[in-house]
């Protein structure tokens, strides 16, 4: 449960520019490199350098034994800080 003062981090993280990155991994099986596998990665990160996925892509390259075939990458802006608008009060139903 999240206390009224509390804001989520991935609320945070969109208010400050990120956007939903989406990437689209295929790689090469390790044991058979003629076989082709997809994993999706998904998180918060900044247009247009992307620097969570670069990391993430780092990582897979110097610690996994499955070489990188190729990578799509979609990404969106869920929030952006034009869109936040302040209220005067908040009504309740119950």
């Amino acid at each position: 449960m999240v206390e009224k003062d509390e804001v989520s981090k991935d609320f945070r993280k969109q208010v400050s520019g990120y956007g939903l990155t989406t990437a689209e991994i295929v790689y090469r099986r390790p044991d058979r490199h003629w076989l082709l596998q997809t994993y999706v990665w998904q998180d918060y990160d900044l247009f247009p350098n992307f620097p969570a996925l670069k990391d993430f892509l780092a990582f897979w390259e110097t610690k996994l034994e499955s070489p990188l075939f190729a990578v799509t990458v979609a990404h969106s802006k869920l929030i952006k800080p034009a869109e936040l608008h302040a209220i005067d009060g908040v009504f309740r139903l119950h």
